[in-house]
């Protein structure tokens, strides 16, 4: 299946940069718990904790964005068995197919995930919002919305308005703001569970950890 070029951020993260940023960034569980360690002595497993402990571990999941499968190989390991993601890079989706063979993967974007609406428990994201151009973020926020019966759970940088951030040396690549805000603005059938911000320690730079659900 190929991939729509639709975006300049889309034609980026399919290439050569997107394949070296795999390359980088693959983490096992210990490995992912010991880098949020150093970057803000918490580990991600306690992270996940603070938003997923009233979410049942045979809750359906959606990763959107899901590289490696670092999140979802963490998530496997904490109990959760039901676990999907969906990835627009190839190389990172073969490569995930090898770790995780037990989840549902496929190739696609947050602009159209391939699933029928409410069909996921929770759907998910971790630092893929923050690569999605503000004008684009409501399209990719309105196919998480639709996909997710319950819960929206993100980890994504912090701002508390939306603001350019230099990506190894590139610029239209990463943005921050608040995305609680954002989804709360689009949609008023969410509510906001909890909300946890995470400091790095070595620099001034905040993570959010939030999961948002659906009113009653």
């Amino acid at each position: 299946m190929s991939i729509p070029e639709k975006t300049e951020q889309i034609r980026t993260w399919v290439g050569d940069f997107g394949r070296e940023y795999t390359d980088r960034n693959g983490y096992d569980p210990a490995e992912l718990d010991g880098l949020c360690q150093r970057n803000y002595g918490v580990t991600r497993t306690a992270i996940n904790e603070l938003c997923l402990e009233n979410v049942p571990r045979d809750a359906r999941i959606l990763e959107v964005g899901c590289n490696l499968g670092n999140q979802l190989l963490l998530l496997q390991q904490m109990g959760f068995s039901n676990l999907h993601g969906i990835e627009i890079q190839s190389y990172a989706l073969e490569r995930a197919r090898t770790r995780l063979p037990g989840a549902e993967l496929r190739q696609a974007s947050a602009f159209e995930i391939p699933y029928p609406d409410a069909h996921f428990d929770l759907v998910f994201t971790s630092g893929v919002l923050i690569h999605i151009a503000p004008s684009d973020l409501p399209a990719a926020l309105n196919e998480i919305h639709r996909c997710a019966k319950r819960w929206i759970w993100g980890f994504e940088y912090y701002a508390p308005e939306t603001a350019e951030v230099t990506y190894r040396g590139n610029q239209s690549l990463l943005w921050k703001t608040d995305f609680v805000r954002a989804y709360l603005r689009q949609f008023d059938d969410l509510e906001l569970v909890r909300e946890d911000r995470f400091r790095y320690l070595e620099n001034e730079n905040v993570d959010t950890a939030f999961l948002l659900q659906r009113k009653p």
